[in-house]
């Protein structure tokens, strides 16, 4: 009997994987325990179109993840913090202060988890800061920390 996994079956295969199974091991223990249902001409069909709305889906999103990427590159952010006069900074620039300067100064919005720092930044400067984008996409964006000033 073919049958279409619903859920992954351990030695059998993965979601949505078609197999041929014994009639047996279908009707007494996949189809009740609801791992898979029957492969009908119509379930086939219906995988068929997932499957293909998948592979869209995703490719919309690294499409999605490039463009990102393209305009991450040539932007330069800067953010201003409290520092004393040797150039430290009293604290650290954190992810969520780049991102947020990243949102206000060229509407792009990324997720401050996305961001690689290696270290923490304690000092005014220029830094270069990569982000992953997901999809194997990452950027490099320019980061320019100055001294806040006062008004």
């Amino acid at each position: 009997m073919k049958v279409i996994l619903l859920q992954d079956v351990e030695g059998q295969g993965k979601t949505g994987a078609l197999l041929n199974v014994s009639d047996g091991y279908a009707r007494n223990y996949l189809l009740p325990r609801k791992l898979a249902r029957e492969a009908t001409q119509a379930a086939q069909n219906e995988h068929k179109s997932k499957e293909k709305a998948k592979i869209a889906h995703a490719e919309h999103e690294k499409r999605m993840a490039s463009e990102m990427a393209e305009k991450l590159e040539s932007t330069h952010v800067i953010v201003e913090a409290k520092a004393g006069s040797s150039g430290r900074l009293f604290g650290a620039v954190t992810g969520a202060e780049i991102t947020e300067a990243l949102r206000e100064q060229f509407g792009l919005r990324i997720d401050k988890k996305s961001l690689v720092l290696a270290e923490p930044i304690k000092q005014h400067g220029l830094y270069t800061l990569k982000v992953k984008l997901g999809h194997e996409v990452s950027a490099a964006f320019t980061l320019q920390v100055r001294p806040l000033r006062d008004k």
